[in-house]
């Protein structure tokens, strides 16, 4: 007897629904001009690094939590000694999602830790880079029901980077407000 395959939730949205709606709004040719969702590039930054090499691992374990994927220590480039900061010297991580695990941290990150963060008046819809991919910043990590917030002794911010395979802004805008991002008005 074969297994049935999971499905996150928002991908069987976007196969139902989403998907209509974007050929009912920009008219495409074909079906394989729709856009969708290509990528989630996380990333954390750990500035304290160059005080404790310690930080940019127990950053990573955090981040390992959020995304349900292991992630990678990122390390300088160069040296700067304004900043004490010597090459190859961790300072931060990162992690790229895709399929199924990039379906559940959007849905996450939309339902669960948007509405938790503080002062929260939706996201800044310019934030496209003008080739369909949206940028954000998050300034706590412990917004995300991952993170025990007795166990952090530091907070940290982190990127968050959603490719599209959309060509332009309004298609990726569009897009992503099918998927229920919380834009500003």
């Amino acid at each position: 007897m074969a297994e049935a395959k999971y499905e996150p939730r928002l991908k069987k949205e976007y196969v139902e629904s989403i998907r209509k709606a974007m050929q009912e709004q920009f008219s495409y040719a074909n079906e394989m001009m729709i856009p969708k969702l290509d990528k989630i590039v996380i990333n954390m930054g750990v500035g304290e690094a160059t005080a404790d090499s310690k930080k940019p691992t127990v950053a990573a374990a955090d981040l390992a939590a959020i995304a349900g994927q292991k992630p990678v220590i990122t390390r300088a480039r160069n040296s700067i000694a304004g900043f004490k900061l010597r090459e190859q010297m961790p300072i931060g991580a990162k992690v790229t999602l895709r399929g199924a695990r990039m379906y559940e941290f959007m849905d996450r990150l939309v339902n669960i830790a948007l509405p938790r963060v503080r002062d929260f008046r939706g996201l800044n819809p310019k934030s496209f880079d003008g080739r369909g991919n949206f940028a954000m910043g998050i300034k706590e990590h412990i917004v995300f029901p991952e993170i025990n917030y007795d166990k952090v002794d530091q907070m940290w911010g982190m990127d968050i980077i959603v490719c599209t395979t959309a060509t332009t802004d309004d298609e990726a805008r569009a897009l992503l407000k099918e998927f229920s991002f919380p834009f500003r008005q």
